[in-house]
């Protein structure tokens, strides 16, 4: 014998025992039948060798024989093992759901997302897998419009409830509007709506609930009452302390509940908030906008709706806007033509509502159509500066075409693009029906329309260059109007009900100023419009940890992220009170 034979010999004789005497049921069955049909001993024999009764063996071989007959395939003592891990049965229970959401064409993000809120935390991977097992291909590259027309996932969201800050991981699609939530808390407005009137429910409180709509707003949904992937968005449910955002009927009967006087008192605090932060400068622009309504409005009034060029049955509602902040401090929707031309002096109440601030309101700009003339004299009379252009009838156009060339004169005004741009003016003063004493007025001409303008004011001591640029910013407020209604989607209202319209306007004019104390601080970003914030930098996805009082966000990586975070660093040790005293971290992940 060789001396290595010597080594061999245990693992040898060890070997043949188990072939021999094999101690499992599956394999004695194996040498039992491979002896009876392989070999072709006597069944009377093979089941003497193996224990069997003769009745208990021939059993066996009938059996072993129906199963071939029936299956051939089935392997009934050797199986094929799939390659690669395992996988549990959570993902067997997913593998329907990740079905049924391509087919809806949701991509592998979105599908991670809506599994995230069920609890599953199955990988973006094993999604991919699995489509490309069931004969997925890759959904085309698609416009964010057309993602977002995508019809509600048919499976059923959980129920919205305060969040309780256990360890977990998931991600979220709309994770972008988690770094307002800096700024809400720097500003002091989470303490605003704790002490304002709003309602809360047994299941969510008056924090989580008014961040829940701002949530909405923030993420661009089109309407709460088209119930989207965002009821099923981690990520817009912790922006309101929830585990998700409620469904769209409790948004519905929330606005229900709320008041115009609840609406009126948040924006009284946060207009005194404004004014503490420095927000607020000497002028405010004022402005009309027609809110439509499409349905059947018969009690509503018609107004005059510029975007359409005609007049519709609509909600009218008033803005103020600071136009140095970009700040919106006032708005109502419950105007009427009968009171209209006073809803100026309602402004000036709210403004100066408490008489022991210090307020510096020196300037009020508005169309010509805001007030009349006898309201212009009650302005003066408080020593309220205004700014504003006339009514221009055909006899006064007509005399102003006919004043001599060589009474006007050009000056040089501040536009767009640091850029400055000449027109012609002429100054002089004249009387108005119901205005006690003369007023100054600058007739104006080459300046792109094809009528004058005539501006009004009774400030005469401001220089005539800066008078035209104080009135030309208040084309601001149109613009600011013009995004309200785009981005925050006024004109499509789900009621006609003014109560519930005043809400949704002071929720969107709310989540705007949000928008502005984040642009803001963003540099050369400061003049961008909503919609340009979202795209830059709110529309983003992550991945999100929460463990050990740390709420840690991880980015995808995007064109503007660095200065996000950069502006981010400043808050790491904020302890946010809806957040169960949790810090933020804020950081980017490593794919795209």
């Amino acid at each position: 014998m060789k001396p290595e034979d010597f080594f061999l010999m245990p693992v040898l004789i060890v070997g043949e025992s188990n072939f021999k005497s094999p101690a499992f049921v599956s394999h004695k069955q194996y040498e039992a039948l491979r002896m009876f049909y392989v070999e072709k001993r006597p069944a009377a024999e093979v089941a003497h060798k193996f224990g069997y009764t003769y009745r208990g063996f021939t059993t066996i071989a009938s059996n072993f024989r129906k199963d071939l007959k029936e299956n051939p395939t089935s392997g009934m003592f050797f199986k094929n093992r799939g390659k690669g891990k395992k996988r549990d049965n959570k993902v067997n229970l997913a593998k329907d759901i990740i079905v049924q959401l391509r087919k809806q064409y949701y991509s592998v993000e979105d599908i991670k997302t809506t599994l995230d809120s069920k609890g599953y935390g199955i990988s973006e991977k094993t999604i991919y897998n699995i489509l490309s097992e069931e004969g997925f291909s890759k959904l085309p590259r698609r416009m964010k419009t057309t993602r977002k027309q995508l019809g509600p996932p048919r499976i059923e969201a959980d129920k919205s409830v305060t969040l309780r800050f256990e360890p977990e991981e998931f991600k979220s699609t709309t994770a972008g509007i988690l770094c307002l939530l800096p700024y809400i808390e720097k500003y002091g407005i989470t303490q605003i709506i704790m002490d304002s009137l709003y309602p809360e429910t047994s299941q969510i409180d008056k924090v989580s609930s008014i961040l829940s709509f701002v949530a909405l707003k923030a993420s661009n949904a089109r309407r709460y009452t088209a119930d989207n992937l965002w009821c099923m968005d981690r990520g817009a449910g912790l922006f309101a302390g929830l585990n998700v955002l409620p469904k769209a009927a409790w948004f519905t009967s929330y606005s229900h509940r709320v008041t115009s006087r609840m609406n009126m008192e948040f924006l009284k605090a946060l207009h005194q908030k404004w004014l503490e932060e420095g927000l607020l400068g000497d002028t405010s622009n004022l402005d009309f906008t027609t809110i439509p309504y499409w349905g059947n409005g018969d009690h509503l009034e018609n107004n005059w709706s510029g975007k359409r060029g005609k007049g519709l049955a609509s909600i009218l509602a008033v803005l103020a806007h600071d136009p140095d902040s970009g700040i919106i401090d006032y708005g109502n929707a419950d105007v009427t033509h009968a009171n209209e031309s006073s809803v100026i002096l309602e402004f000036l109440d709210f403004y100066h509502q408490n008489k022991k601030t210090k307020h510096q309101l020196k300037y009020l700009v508005f169309d010509s159509k805001f007030t009349n003339y006898q309201n212009l004299d009650k302005l003066n009379k408080q020593q309220i500066k205004f700014v504003t252009i006339r009514r221009r009838g055909k006899n006064i156009v007509e005399r102003i075409e006919k004043l001599p060339k060589k009474n006007w004169k050009t000056i040089r005004v501040e536009c767009a693009g640091n850029k400055k741009r000449g027109i012609k003016v002429f100054e002089e003063t004249v009387k108005l029906k119901g205005y006690e004493g003369e007023i100054r007025q600058v007739n104006i001409t080459g300046h792109g329309k094809i009528k004058p303008a005539v501006i009004i004011t009774n400030d005469f001591e401001i220089p005539l260059n800066q008078l035209v640029r104080k009135y030309t910013k208040r084309w601001i407020v149109e613009k600011t109007i013009s995004e309200q209604i785009s981005f925050f989607h006024l004109n499509n209202v789900s009621s006609s009900m003014v109560i519930k319209v005043d809400f949704d306007l002071t929720m969107s004019i709310l989540t705007h100023n949000i928008f502005r104390l984040f642009a803001n601080d963003m540099e050369r970003y400061h003049n961008i419009s909503d919609q340009s914030v979202f795209e830059k930098f709110i529309d983003n996805s992550a991945e999100i940890k929460i463990n050990n009082g740390i709420i840690d966000i991880r980015y995808k990586k995007k064109r503007n992220l660095p200065l996000v975070l950069q502006k981010m660093e400043r808050f790491e040790e904020v302890t946010f009170k809806n957040l169960n005293n949790f810090k933020i971290k804020f950081s980017g992940a490593t794919y795209s």
